[in-house]
């Protein structure tokens, strides 16, 4: 901590009258006596003067800066949308920055990164190129620029998390944003990624699947569930079904696929993709939309069953397809895989409940990996054995059964360690999946009628559901308006179609032949699902919902909902302690024990006064 920042707390005297309050920020303690006196980190009492990059803010409105060059508007100033862009970029953080006396007037606030970051950004440099040189030195001319495989997917990667970081900055989700980087990438000649990246594509995407099932998994709310378990069968079975029914007749019919290539389509363009609806719906919540009636928790556990329901589906449609085994095994091959599946991922999820003991100060790590592992092992082995279907039906119930497990042992449902890390893997293989996905689409290889036919596909199977949606939630205790908000939240497509498309398509090696072909359309398909749906659906939640659904009066704390901030990885703890105070958690007890003595003492002297006899 900055040696001016430790200030000490004086007991005021009885005689003193003294109005004390406090206010905890993340970047900042104030203390109010009388006035304002802040206690700021490397704050002098000084006033400081304004450096010509004032100009550039506003020439009419007046900016008072504090310590670290940032500068709060007073009044309610003008500023340009350049300022406020640049403003938008900014992510708060928990610790004041350090910085040297000269950085705020080189790269003034906000439209320059905080030295802070700055530096993070020259250490995240130096330490890629050190590790690029130490891989080129091991593979050789796999990490060579620019044809080099390895180097291509690290640059394609690296693009895609900018790209989303762009869109992030609206309201649309990410990944949008990295499957337009790809698209572009690949398009423009700066990356080729062709029949060479099948095999390693084909590991990553297993991997990025793998995953994806295990939130899903995690994010499913066990008392939610037994509570809505009626409306949630409901809603994430009978109108995945018919969606998925839907997509298939009419891709046979349209596209001239065989009913099982447009079984296979059916089963993955029906899933919801929750990291579409998240965002949009956790919005919503802050401000009290469809609270009351548990909307939100509803629509996230419909995704995940949904996830869940088409990959297994999909597991079991393309081992049957391309199994070579009997009739006997083939008929055997769904339920086999449906049960055993389930079985396995309980059995794991009771391991995991014993192993490692709850107290062990190793606990979390040793969880997150077990759960990994587990779920790594269920996909690779059922596809060794055969039975490809049963390997993500147990990553979700092995997530699903340690969720329970660990909710009785202290963890929390919404807010644990598991779940936290997981999204930081999902950080790591989500640019990975999205811009692979994306570097598949191929202008000069584009059929206009596949897209327009696909279009008219995709448009006419989610104004079905939407009907079969609204018609189902009939008795469900929701109005016409919330039923048709449910309809609009479940249209989004993206993870699961983005990790399933390619992977018909990496199983045939002859390009010549029908099965490319028909793998082709069912790539374009998916891919124009995720580029039709996700922008609009996360607009029609956007713009709906305030007026679709009931906003509750008194305002919604959501501290506990895990996604009200991008994760980190400080956010796996393994010993509780301050979470976020660091070295000024001694000045707030310091600051919460001073109010104390406060307190105390304002009650003495109401008790001195009233027992004093005024003189005669």
């Amino acid at each position: 901590m900055h040696p001016k920042s430790s200030k000490i707390l004086k007991t005021p005297s009885e005689g003193d009258v003294c109005q004390c309050s406090v206010y905890l920020d993340h970047k900042q303690l104030f203390l109010a006596d009388n006035g304002s006196k802040r206690i700021e980190a490397g704050e002098s009492s000084r006033p400081k003067k304004f450096s010509v990059t004032e100009s550039v803010l506003s020439k009419t409105s007046t900016f008072s800066r504090g310590s670290h060059g940032r500068r709060h508007p007073e009044n309610n100033d003008i500023r340009s949308w350049w300022y406020l862009f640049c403003l938008k970029c900014r992510s708060k953080e928990i610790h004041p920055s350090w910085q040297p006396k000269i950085w705020p007037k080189i790269c003034p606030y906000p439209f320059c990164p905080t030295y802070r970051q700055f530096s993070r950004i020259l250490s995240l440099t130096i330490i890629g190129i050190c590790a690029w040189c130490v891989l080129y030195s091991i593979v050789g001319e796999t990490a060579t620029p620019p044809n080099g495989i390895l180097y291509q997917i690290i640059f394609l990667t690296i693009c895609s998390h900018f790209g989303g970081w762009l869109m992030s900055l609206t309201t649309l989700p990410p990944l949008i944003g990295m499957l337009f980087t790809g698209v572009l990438l690949q398009n423009i000649g700066f990356v080729n990624i062709n029949e060479d990246f099948s095999e390693i594509n084909k590991v990553l995407r297993e991997l990025a699947l793998i995953i994806i099932l295990i939130r899903a998994g995690l994010d499913l709310d066990p008392q939610a569930l037994k509570r809505l378990k009626f409306t949630v069968v409901k809603l994430g079975l009978i109108p995945w079904l018919a969606e998925g029914l839907i997509t298939a007749a009419l891709s046979n019919l349209f596209l001239g696929l065989p009913w099982s290539y447009a079984a296979l389509l059916g089963s993955i363009v029906a899933a919801v993709s929750p990291a579409v609806v998240v965002s949009c719906l956790f919005r919503l919540r802050t401000k009290g939309y469809g609270v009351a009636k548990g909307i939100p928790t509803l629509i996230i556990a419909i995704s995940g069953i949904d996830d869940a329901i088409s990959v297994a589906i999909f597991g079991i449609i393309k081992s049957v397809m391309f199994s070579q085994n009997s009739l006997t095994r083939l008929i055997l091959q769904g339920p086999v895989s449906i049960f055993g599946g389930i079985l396995f991922g309980a059995m794991w999820g009771v391991i995991c409940k014993f192993a490692p003991e709850r107290h062990d100060p190793f606990m979390v790590p040793l969880r997150i990996l077990l759960l990994l592992v587990g779920g790594t092992v269920t996909v690779f082995g059922s596809r060794l054995v055969g039975y490809s279907g049963a390997g993500p039906l147990a990553c979700v119930a092995a997530a699903f059964t340690c969720l329970v497990f660990w909710s009785r042992q202290g963890w929390e449902i919404e807010d644990n360690p598991a779940a936290t890390a997981f999204e930081i893997f999902w950080m790591i293989f989500e640019p990975v999946l999205f811009g692979l996905t994306g570097a598949q689409v191929k202008f000069s290889e584009l059929d206009a009628s596949i897209v327009s036919i696909g279009t008219g596909i995709l448009v006419t199977a989610f104004l079905l559901r939407m009907v079969v949606t609204v018609v189902v939630s009939i008795g469900c205790n929701y109005n016409v308006k919330e039923k048709v908000f449910i309809a609009f939240a479940l249209m989004a497509k993206a993870t699961v179609q983005a990790a399933l498309a390619p992977v018909i398509l990496g199983m045939i090696d002859n390009v010549d032949s029908k099965q490319y072909v028909y793998a082709n359309k069912i790539m374009m398909v998916c891919i124009l699902s995720i580029i039709v749906t996700a922008p609009t659906g996360a607009i029609l939640i956007t713009l709906t919902g305030p007026r679709l659904l009931t906003k509750t009066r008194l305002p919604i704390i959501v501290e506990g909902w895990r996604r009200s901030h991008r994760p980190s990885i400080r956010d796996i703890t393994i010993i509780d302690g301050h979470e976020g105070m660091g070295d000024n958690a001694h000045v707030t007890d310091n600051l919460v024990e001073g109010v104390k003595t406060v307190n105390k003492s304002e009650e003495n002297l109401k008790v001195k006064n009233s027992l004093m006899v005024p003189e005669s």
